[in-house]
């Protein structure tokens, strides 16, 4: 078995495709930011039973913010709570929930309100980058794209604003892609997607500013989640993060999280309508 070598972080490992090489994935450092405005403030993070989000819901509780999920992963998402928890945080809450149910969601986020208080950070972390065709894709595939990748966020912010105004305030974290703004194609409906939630946090930033919250978009390059080192990190893939990126090394979920905590926190109290890109330099 090897192993590869990243900066000092707790560990964690995952399987790469071969399934005899296991990688170092990083977590979080010791010496990470800390933000005392996170602190018992209440987030609400979708898609955070592994990925991107798995991580963004550990450094929100490290923060020791009050932390529900959501997502239909429920083993990984039970897990995740329990690792956490072993580390001597505060339990994360768990609500299993389909984002393609706009009610369930509505549900979700009322639950968290009265359980944990006013929502003050909504990341609308979740989504699904699987390819497609151009010659196959049907009304009803599109249509469930758009709900997987977009609607969702926008329904969110719907349900979170009400709380965020008691609350007198808050930060809504929306997630693009670089993907198309590279003009990658075999995915058309989630660069679609992806390309309109840069107009839905424009559009959001301007109506709820008055009240004092926040909406801003993470942009993330090529992360190095279980999922896509399975499915598309191969030599071509390595070539490609040589060849593109300014920085010649790979990215992992730890990267984003930080963003994100950057953009939840009172730090960032007058970053509005931006686009945070974290890509290594590629776009």
């Amino acid at each position: 078995m090897s192993i590869a070598r990243w900066p000092p972080a707790r560990r964690a490992f995952f399987a790469t495709p071969g399934g005899d090489e296991l990688q170092e994935r990083p977590t979080m450092r010791e010496n990470d930011a800390s933000y005392p405005s996170l602190k018992d403030r209440a987030v609400f993070v979708t898609g955070g039973g592994s990925g991107i989000g798995e991580s963004i819901v550990e450094h929100f509780c490290a923060q020791g913010s009050r932390v529900a999920f959501v997502d239909i992963a429920i083993e990984p998402s039970r897990a995740l709570v329990e690792r956490i928890a072993a580390r001597g945080h505060a339990r994360p809450l768990f609500v299993p929930c389909d984002l393609c149910d706009i009610e369930a969601l509505r549900a979700a986020i009322a639950r968290v309100g009265r359980e944990l208080g006013p929502v003050r950070a909504l990341v609308n972390n979740a989504g699904n980058d699987d390819r497609h065709r151009v010659e196959d894709v049907t009304p009803a595939y599109w249509d469930e794209r758009i709900a997987t990748n977009l609607r969702h966020q926008f329904f969110a912010a719907q349900a979170v604003i009400p709380q965020m105004k008691v609350a007198g305030g808050g930060s809504i974290v929306n997630f693009g892609s670089i993907s198309w703004m590279n003009a990658e194609g075999g995915y058309p409906a989630y660069t679609a997607s992806k390309a309109a939630v840069h107009g839905l946090t424009r559009g959001l930033a301007r109506d709820f500013g008055l009240h004092n919250i926040r909406v801003n978009t993470v942009v993330p390059g090529w992360i190095m989640t279980e999922r896509q080192v399975t499915l598309w990190l191969d030599e071509t893939g390595e070539r490609q993060i040589r060849e593109n990126q300014c920085l010649k090394r790979k990215l992992y979920p730890p990267d984003i999280a930080r963003m994100v905590l950057f953009l939840a926190a009172d730090d960032s109290e007058n970053c509005t309508a931006q686009n945070f890109v974290v890509d290594g330099g590629w776009t």
